[in-house]
């Protein structure tokens, strides 16, 4: 579409949002390597004081930044050294004794794209206030938002600020995300450089390549349905988590939407599936992992209930003869933590077409107006020691 048609269709900014993907990426891949030092240095002064909780931590979409990176890294990490977990900011605050713990070394590790919503500033707080040997890691898209300023000056806190529009502007997260992903595998990936820049190269050409062929997606979109349901395994569970929630802002609920792990599907959200249902699996470059994907895709299909099952995957030995969404052979090398920033921009461009079909508007997709970019509405309660 022409851009005069995104904007009267409330469309362009979150089209456009998307479709810059890929040159973000190249720029959060020149911004970690101008930082590779400083980075490398502060983690090694954080493991002097080892074992360490490793807390990636965010709300909604910053939130899924964590579960989507936390079983790839959790493979590549020292875990004698890094004990890794993904919990949300809404967590942490509500319930934070659970998981600070005073004799125990955190690193925390916000994810935040305005860096001002009040349960990160207020998870950064109880944070200081009960943990004694207490450390930061701020990714964050916004210099001016209170995350990245409240680090000045603190040693222990260091902020790795994401591409400039990276912050997005459209009310949902896109680049903000996927940005944000890069970087943490980037930061925490026990791989060489040149194997990481390898990977974002490869990343690119997908991200390109799926922007190409939006007549693909559209053609999924005009088919009848007002359910969709992601699957996948490992990282690409955690991706399902935004998946999902991208289709669900967009369109402001009209459509329904549930995401699983794909074995984790048969025991009850199976019965979700009706005629009216798109299912969509995310299905893993890993051979023995990529099994139980294909599994569930055969399984949906002969049961001739849902009105589309359909597999994203790269080509490979084992695949899916259905319907399905093929990328270029090239993403083969990719490990599903960084393959899962290929796969969200197709999800992407789901959420903002089903938007349009159901007559929403993308960019400010609450009518009511009940549900903001920045949330609203939080009281922190003190934490009495």
């Amino acid at each position: 579409m022409k851009e005069e048609e995104l904007s009267q269709l409330g469309a362009a900014v979150t089209t456009n949002e998307i479709k810059q993907q890929p040159i973000l990426w190249q720029e959060a891949l020149d911004n970690y390597m101008a930082k590779q030092t400083e980075i490398n240095q502060f983690l090694a002064e954080i493991k002097q004081v080892k074992p360490i909780r490793v807390i990636f931590t965010g709300a909604g979409t910053s939130a899924y930044v964590g579960d989507t990176v936390l079983p790839y890294l959790k493979g590549k990490m020292d875990e004698t050294i890094w004990n890794v977990m993904s919990i949300p900011t809404t967590d942490l605050v509500s319930n934070p004794t659970d998981f600070f713990k005073a004799e125990i070394p955190t690193l925390l590790v916000s994810f935040a794209r305005s860096g001002n919503s009040p349960e990160s500033l207020a998870a950064v707080k109880l944070g200081q206030q009960i943990v004694n040997e207490f450390y930061q890691l701020t990714i964050t898209c916004a210099a001016d938002g209170v995350l990245a300023e409240q680090a000045v000056g603190d040693k222990r806190n260091l902020v790795l600020l994401m591409p400039e529009k990276s912050n997005d502007k459209g009310f949902a997260m896109t680049g903000s995300f996927t940005c944000m992903t890069l970087t943490t595998l980037l930061v925490f990936d026990s791989l060489i450089t040149t194997k990481k820049v390898d990977y974002v190269q490869k990343l690119i050409q997908l991200g390109e390549d799926v922007l190409k062929r939006e007549e693909e997606i559209q053609k999924i979109i005009e088919l009848d349905f007002n359910r969709v349901i992601y699957l996948g395994s490992g990282s690409l569970a955690g991706l399902t988590r935004e998946a999902q929630l991208k289709l669900l802002e967009l369109t402001a609920g009209k459509i329904a939407t549930v995401f699983d792990s794909s074995m984790g599907f048969r025991h009850g959200p199976k019965s979700f599936v009706n005629d009216k249902t798109l299912v969509v699996v995310f299905v893993s470059n890993d051979p023995y992992t990529r099994q139980y994907d294909l599994d569930i895709l055969d399984e949906l299909s002969k049961d001739q209930i849902a009105e589309y099952v359909g597999g994203l995957m790269v080509p490979k030995e084992a695949n899916y003869e259905g319907n399905h969404f093929a990328y270029l052979e090239s993403g083969s090398i990719l490990p599903d933590g960084y393959l899962a920033l290929a796969y969200v921009i197709f999800a992407q461009m789901v959420a903002l077409k089903a938007s349009i079909k159901v007559e929403n508007l993308p960019d400010t997709p609450s009518p009511t107006g009940t549900v903001n970019r920045v949330v609203q509405g939080v009281t922190i309660h003190p934490l009495i020691k």
